[in-house]
């Protein structure tokens, strides 16, 4: 005979409710993977872009914040926020940004590529692997998982690889990329994987 326990219902409800949201947010990391794509043809004018999605966006957190709502780009954040974020000025779109425009801006095209996709693929599917996959956490760290960091090992790595062309190099971004993911860091590490990376891969060069 099934017994029916309500509770647990409801908490399978609760995680695959958290598990969307989180696949909906990492979407938006993986999409960033196109950045140096456009960078690289439209290069100037997807720089400005960039900053005036950040200005646009911290006015809809503004407004957010006093109770009013920009169509659609209100509706995509609240989609993304995490229980954490509820009330609060949401950091994370705004540091993915200026991550991606900062690298774009200090490092040269191909250790800038770097950092961004690392951003996009290690730090983005190290979320979903953990949130998938992470039974055992790691210690001090807030709750970053074993899985998720192998996760953003193995992406840094591949995508440096094919991007820089050596072995050495990718192993070195992807153990530093994976250092930074790691930290109880939140939100910033959006700015720090793109910046420490890139300038990490330009000095392969």
């Amino acid at each position: 005979m099934k017994i029916y326990c309500p509770y647990v219902g409801v908490l399978w409800k609760r995680r695959l409710i958290v598990l969307y949201k989180e696949i909906f947010r990492k979407s938006i990391h993986l999409c960033s993977a196109l950045v140096p794509l456009a960078l690289h043809f439209f290069y100037k004018t997807t720089i400005a872009l960039l900053f005036a999605a950040a200005a646009l966006y911290s006015v809809s957190q503004i407004m957010s914040l006093h109770g009013k709502k920009i169509p659609l780009i209100s509706d995509i954040t609240d989609m993304a926020a995490r229980e954490r974020d509820r009330g609060k000025f949401v950091l994370g779109p705004l540091t993915l940004v200026l991550g991606i425009a900062c690298a774009a801006l200090l490092w040269e095209g191909q250790a800038a590529t770097a950092g961004i996709l690392a951003l996009a693929f290690g730090d983005g599917l190290a979320s979903l692997a953990g949130k998938i996959f992470g039974n055992l956490h790691i210690p001090r760290t807030g709750g970053k998982t074993c899985a998720g960091s192998l996760m953003c090992l193995t992406a840094i790595f591949i995508s440096s690889f094919l991007v820089l062309g050596r072995a050495d190099a990718a192993l070195a971004l992807a153990l530093c990329g994976m250092f930074v993911e790691v930290l109880p860091l939140k939100d910033f590490d959006n700015l720090l994987i793109p910046l420490l990376l890139g300038g990490l891969a330009q000095s392969f060069q």
